[in-house]
């Protein structure tokens, strides 16, 4: 055999060998395209906080690892969603707190109320070890990875009868997000909570299904819930935080490196979102007060009576909220 002979036949078991290696589980494993779920619309700044965490790790990886955000639903509702991320079927979903904490009663200790009293202090609560480690169950209880917590500003109360405090709630139906922290605290009230669809709220007060809603000032002033309300209730209670999370199953295919880089610009993407919503609240608010519509703020006095009715029926289910509220004191 010629050394020409000898060169082809190198170059060609070469060649085969190495196009064997390009097609192997191994490397396809390094290259990923997820897909990202969510419930919240295109414009919402969750959705954007995703899309910008795609775009980040596409450009840090010079395109071997990016991102499909799907908003508004379109891989199912909230409860869908966690169905597939325990299968695998779906990589990733950024899943609001309250569908976490129907499932896991220590997660929906970040729901509680009064933790905090402004939207401040919920940008700076959702960053410390006691409301992190709160994701720490999610593997074990729900076959996911929880990578951090991102925010809506605290929640108000739209009516379409006068409201100046919380003891008006008693007796109006009163949409609520239906997690049963929010049922059970509205309930403390004498208000009948009653759970809506989310595309259905408007429509269900201004034909009176209705007396109110509860919801976040950026989701509000979005949806214009000024038109079909008389007034506004600033109660300074509650606040819905959302947790990105990764199929477990997917998280363990992945090597360290790009679970790293993944857990970085989540980071990343959740610091901008928080800030996003910290600072362009005031500016709503103040689109509010010029609708023309009533503006109340909740009295102090009312706060502590709540926390007590409320931690009755929580703290032996949920004993995180203890350390949530020291920790939330002191911010």
């Amino acid at each position: 055999m010629t050394f020409r002979q000898i060169s082809r036949r190198s170059f060609v078991a070469g060649s085969a060998a190495a196009a064997s290696l390009a097609f192997s589980p191994v490397l396809r494993a390094q290259a990923k395209e997820f897909r990202i779920g969510l419930i919240t619309p295109a414009g919402h700044s969750w959705n954007r906080a995703a899309v910008a965490f795609g775009e980040t790790l596409k450009k840090e990886t010079g395109g071997r690892l990016s991102a499909t955000v799907f908003h508004s639903g379109q891989l199912g509702n909230e409860s869908a969603m966690m169905q597939q991320l325990q299968s695998g079927a779906l990589d990733m979903g950024w899943i609001q707190a309250a569908e976490l904490g129907s499932r896991v009663a220590t997660v929906a200790a970040i729901n509680a109320p009064y933790l905090v009293r402004s939207t401040a202090g919920v940008s700076r609560l959702v960053k410390t070890p006691a409301a992190l480690k709160l994701l720490d169950v999610l593997p074990r209880e729900t076959g996911c990875i929880g990578l951090g917590w991102g925010i809506t500003g605290m929640r108000s109360v739209f009516s379409t009868k006068d409201l100046n405090s919380s003891a008006d709630l008693k007796g109006l139906k009163l949409r609520i997000n239906p997690t049963p922290v929010y049922r059970d605290f509205y309930q403390s009230m004498g208000a009948a909570p009653t759970p809506i669809p989310t595309p259905q709220v408007f429509d269900a007060m201004a034909n009176g299904q209705v007396d109110a809603l509860e919801a976040d000032i950026e989701f509000s002033w979005n949806a214009r819930f000024d038109k079909v309300s008389k007034v506004m209730l600033q109660m300074n209670a509650l606040f819905m935080p959302f947790a990105p999370l990764v199929s477990g199953r997917v998280w363990a295919s992945l090597p360290d490196k790009d679970k790293e880089l993944i857990r970085e610009q989540v980071a990343r993407s959740l610091d901008a979102q928080i800030a996003e919503i910290a600072g362009t609240e005031p500016g709503l608010l103040e689109k509010f007060k010029a609708s023309g519509i009533a503006m109340k703020t909740e009295p102090a006095a009312n706060v502590e009576a709540s926390i007590k009715a409320f931690d009755a029926i929580w703290l032996p289910k949920a004993p995180a909220i203890a350390e949530l509220r020291a920790t939330g004191a002191k911010l």
